[in-house]
């Protein structure tokens, strides 16, 4: 008797031909199983992948949004801010060419808006920054750092005694505060007026305080460890970088002024940095 592997051709198509079934499933003598075609999604289906198909691309998309809002925020606002900054900057130094030089800065009359002098802080390594009146964001969002007019008055670098006391913002928008944190005691901190070169040491830092912490501002900044009236200055900004949780303080104290001379040659405090 034949065995399956002699099986010929004439027989394998009677099976397929009584089976409905070719190929080698028929050889075998019918012992393959049949396998339908794919079943093609539903409606229901064709709806959820759809539906999950825009999902994300609109997640997608907000991510595309949401970076270009942090670039915007943190890169382009500070061109603009620097861009206007230097307008103001050079105005106020081409008004003082303008103006005859000497004198006490006390008596000097100074358009506050426009801007009274400049911070110098070799630290933090930003250059000469404007310093305008106020601390509302239509003035510090111009890339320059204001004095406090609220809720304490700041005093002035010229008068007897008091807290010069300024702010700025940490980041976009100038960022003229970013490296506030590279303060260390006995860093100088310079301002700049007409007449007058300013020349304070940093004594203290506060690397956080609440946001309504006014006290760091008083005219004797005893959280600074301080008791007695003094000339001091007090540089304040957000923190942590990139938000406005709380504020980073560093206060410093007079240690000597300096006239202006007709070059405006810089005190050894910016000469060396």
């Amino acid at each position: 008797m034949p065995s399956s592997a002699d099986t010929t051709d004439d027989e394998v198509a009677e099976v397929a031909e009584a089976t409905g079934r070719t190929g080698p499933t028929a050889a075998a003598g019918g012992a393959g199983e049949d396998h339908p075609a794919p079943r093609r999604p539903g409606k229901a289906g064709r709806r959820v992948a759809a539906a999950v198909s825009v999902f994300g691309e609109l997640l997608i998309t907000t991510g595309l949004v949401l970076g270009l809002f942090v670039a915007y925020s943190l890169w382009w606002t500070n061109v603009l801010a620097n861009q206007e900054a230097q307008r103001d900057s050079s105005a106020v130094r081409d008004s003082w060419e303008q103006t005859e030089g000497g004198g006490d800065d006390a008596a000097a009359v100074y358009d506050a808006e426009d801007g009274i002098g400049f911070l110098h802080v070799p630290a933090m390594a930003e250059g000469d920054i404007l310093i305008k009146e106020g601390i509302d964001l239509d003035t510090l969002n111009g890339g320059v750092a204001g004095y406090y007019d609220e809720p304490v008055r700041s005093a002035m670098p010229w008068d007897r005694d008091g807290n010069f006391s300024l702010a700025a913002h940490r980041d976009g928008n100038g960022a003229k505060f970013h490296h506030i944190d590279r303060i260390e005691e006995g860093d100088a901190i310079v301002f700049e007026t007409r007449n007058t070169w300013y020349i304070y040491t940093a004594y203290a830092v506060l690397p956080e305080t609440s946001k309504y912490n006014v006290r760091v501002l008083d005219p004797v900044p005893e959280e600074s460890g301080v008791t007695e009236p003094g000339r001091y200055i007090t540089l304040t900004t957000c923190t942590p970088v990139y938000s406005s949780k709380y504020r980073y303080v560093v206060w410093g104290e007079l240690e000597r002024t300096e006239p202006v001379d007709e070059n405006r040659t810089p005190p050894a405090e910016l000469r060396d940095s």
